[in-house]
């Protein structure tokens, strides 16, 4: 079964990128994502729809990005 949540270092592997370029995009509001109890979670949907927000800007379409 896939996490509903992951830590910032594990959505930065997801998405390719660095752990402080996600906390950039967090800071930024680009990624959305909560604080609990002292730990900074990404819900999985967040990680769906930054991707689905990078190819729209990208002008991509689901066959092109595949």
């Amino acid at each position: 079964m896939e996490p509903l949540f992951y830590r910032p270092k594990d959505a930065a592997a997801l998405l390719g990128i660095s752990r402080t370029a996600v906390f950039r995009l967090i800071k930024t509001g680009e990624l959305k994502s909560i604080k609990d109890e002292g730990y900074r979670l990404v819900p999985r949907w967040a990680l769906h729809e930054f991707a689905r927000a990078l190819e729209a800007r990208a002008g991509l379409t689901r066959e092109e990005a595949a």
